[in-house]
């Protein structure tokens, strides 16, 4: 087999970073949208140094190639390949922003910056500043520091140079003494995060203008030094991304939840693994910094423009203007499942499907307030990996606890940049008498899991709901996810086991419905391919698709090729990160493989398996990821119900036969967008349309 079979997870990241760019670019996209994915894409790329090339690096630091896991490329030559990738990125960004920015005046929206702004306006200006801006600042003057004060993970600052006057900077000290330093003053200011990025000046001649706050305080850069006497003064940005691992307390003396709190405050002196600037400022201020920062050439130096933290471009200001965002959707019902009544009595009959935001996400917070109330439910357990800000779900929970019932909470703090919000619900919901569960040592919990017991004729009966995606509200409007609810009962014990492995991690169940990581998965997957690969060898149906946010499991990829070569096709719609190469002759001729970046983020995890035309159906928490297979605990639930397998297929069919929004996945990955003569169809659209028709149907 070819030694080029895989490609590394990194690489294929950063792409489809560029596909959440291309949207930016799309001249089809409303352009406040635009200017939105321009925030997203952005926000990526902060989190991708945070953790991905900071992994990396201390890879290469440890003096290890890493080649076997990294896909066939050497750590050093790695981080190199990131570095020139990424600078070309953020190149291309900075021209797409010119572009949405010049647009925009066309609808009589203009983006100044602090020369541009007129007599009117300064008096706004400066009354905003002095009552808004000013007491929120930190201003540090580095000349007299022997050491930088620690910056802030990600945090934009403006470094200025004052270039002092003549008479100032000789006075008391030979003019030949440390000159070079002596009549310069470098200082920081630090972008308060406190106060919003886009400052909406008043209305001028039907024109609406704004201003962002860097350059609202480079207008009053006046202001803020007016004791020092100086030449000249010059402001540019600068920023600096550090090291997100968590490194966990190992005191036994220590709460969990100390533990991981005082690990995400030790992560503002996290090393730093990439110096954005702006590639304007002067060589003399950018080598002073550097040098104090000991930035050296282990770290992402990368040259950017004026402005950095453009990942506050995904809260760009609406302005009210309507015709230059998508059209808020209606999340619809889901068709026999009134949200007015009982959800217990409908689901003991039958289970049901939820597709966010298609449908409303009400359903899931609705499920838990039934069963906070209800008299005849005696438990709740409920798994939990990123809360919204202000979490209905958690809400709930401590009503139930309030109402009597024993609620169980597996919480994982670990989740990537959402601890502190964790921390904070786990601590709320420990006072008020939730049994907080903190998963099982040395494995994330990442499974999405709900089960209450009622009792009933003397019975206790299970119901609850699987998912792919988070109980969060507020992604519910923005993430596509499946969410399954049953009475299942035979499932549902299952999901009881899965608890029971949280409080003794020693014992592990056994499972003959669910697929669980990170003990079965894996091998209950092989199992799955194999299946497929005997029955097209006997000339039976055959066939496997799959919906996953990322592909990078080495040896599941290597099942897939040798499907493929046994006849099997598979079609592959992978958001993210995918490791395999489709369509190499002798290889994976038999895979296709593509991507669909639009208006909500595609996350469901959806695995079929044609199984001689009886499918199998999964929904999982579960990307095809090492990660997902072995450190995690993961959770892959069957599908029963016939309409609803239907119902899955006919929904992954319609996301299959994107060619508006969806790129394929290739060697060159070049992101190209797929293209046919057949009428266009953008599957978040039609998706929507889709179970439109079904409700009316039913209605009908």
């Amino acid at each position: 087999m070819s030694n080029n079979q895989y490609i590394n997870r990194e690489l294929s990241w950063l792409q489809f970073n560029a596909r959440v760019l291309q949207e930016a670019e799309d001249e089809t996209v409303p352009l406040i949208e635009r200017l939105r994915f321009l925030g997203i894409f952005s926000n990526n790329l902060d989190e991708f140094f945070k953790v991905r090339y900071a992994t990396i690096k201390r890879i290469d630091l440890a003096g290890k190639s890493a080649k076997s896991v990294l896909g066939g490329i050497k750590a050093g030559k790695l981080l190199e390949e990131i570095t020139q990738i990424v600078i070309q990125q953020q190149s291309d960004s900075l021209k797409v922003l010119e572009r949405i920015q010049k647009q925009l005046q066309d609808h009589n929206i203009y983006i100044i910056n602090e020369k541009q702004v007129s007599e009117s306006q300064e008096a706004f200006i400066k009354s905003y500043f002095l009552t808004k801006v000013s007491p929120a600042l930190v201003t540090i003057i580095l000349n007299d520091l022997v050491d930088i004060p620690s910056l802030k993970d990600s945090a934009a600052y403006l470094a200025v140079k004052m270039v002092m006057k003549e008479e100032v900077a000789q006075q008391g000290i030979s003019k030949l003494l440390n000159r070079q330093v002596r009549d310069r003053k470098y200082v920081l200011i630090e972008i308060p995060r406190s106060i919003e990025r886009f400052v909406v000046l008043p209305e001028e001649d039907g024109k609406q203008y704004i201003i962002l706050l860097d350059d609202l305080i480079r207008f009053n850069l006046k202001t803020i030094f007016n004791i020092f006497e100086y030449e000249s003064i010059s402001a540019h940005m600068i920023k600096i991304t550090r090291d997100a691992e968590l490194d966990i307390d190992s005191d036994l003396s220590k709460s969990f939840i100390e533990k991981i709190s005082m690990s995400v405050k030790d992560r503002i002196k996290g090393d730093p693994v990439r110096f954005v600037y702006d590639m304007n400022i002067d060589e003399d201020t950018l080598g002073y910094l550097m040098g104090k920062m000991g930035i050296d050439s282990t770290d992402s130096i990368i040259p950017g423009g004026r402005y950095h933290n453009r990942r506050d471009y995904m809260n760009f200001p609406s302005l009210g203007n309507d015709n230059l965002q998508y059209k808020a959707i209606d999340p619809l019902p889901i068709p026999g499942l009134v949200l007015q009544g009982s959800l217990l009595g409908l689901i003991a009959k039958r289970d049901y499907l939820l597709y966010a935001p298609y449908q409303t996400f009400s359903y899931v917070v609705k499920f838990l307030r039934e069963a906070a109330l209800d008299p005849k439910v005696r438990t709740i357990k409920i798994t939990i990996y990123r809360l919204a800000k202000i979490s209905h779900i958690a809400s709930s929970l401590i009503n139930a606890v309030k109402n009597g019932k024993k609620v169980t909470v597996q919480i994982e703090l670990r989740a990537r940049f959402d601890e502190v919000a964790n921390i904070r619900y786990a601590e709320q919901m420990q006072r008020e008498g939730v049994n907080l569960i903190f998963g099982v040592t040395g494995l994330k919990v990442h499974c999405k899991t709900c089960i209450i017991e009622r009792e009933e004729h003397g019975k206790l009966l299970k119901y609850g709901f699987i998912s792919t995606g988070n109980f969060n509200e507020s992604t519910s409007k923005i993430y596509t996810d499946y969410t399954l609810f049953t009475s299942n009962q035979e499932l549902l014990k299952e999901i009881n086991k899965v608890f029971d492995f949280f409080e003794i991690n020693y014992k592990v169940s056994r499972y003959k419905h669910l697929l669980v990581s990170p003990h079965y998965t894996r091998t209950a997957l092989v199992k799955l391919i194999n299946t497929e690969i005997e029955n097209s060898q006997k000339g039976k149906p055959a066939g496997i698709k799959l919906k996953l946010n990322s592909l990078s499991d080495f040896t599941l990829i290597d099942k897939l090729y040798e499907a493929s070569r046994a006849g099997v096709k598979i079609r592959l719609i992978v958001r993210g990160i995918c490791s395999l190469i489709p369509g190499v002759p002798g290889m994976s001729e038999n895979i296709e493989a593509i991507s669909i970046v639009d208006k909500f983020l595609e996350h469901p995890r959806v695995y079929i398996f044609e199984n001689a035309g009886s499918p199998k159906i999964y929904i999982s928490s579960a990307d095809w990821m090492t990660r997902n297979m072995d450190y995690r605990v993961e959770v892959s639930c069957p599908i029963y119900d016939e309409d609803i397998k239907n119902e899955i297929l006919e929904t992954f069919m319609i996301s299959w036969n994107d060619n508006v929004k969806a790129r394929i996945h290739s060697g060159n990955q070049d992101n190209a967008y797929r293209r046919n003569d057949k009428p266009a169809l953008r599957s978040q659209f039609a998706l929507y349309e889709y179970y439109q028709k079904k409700l009316e149907n039913y209605q009908g």
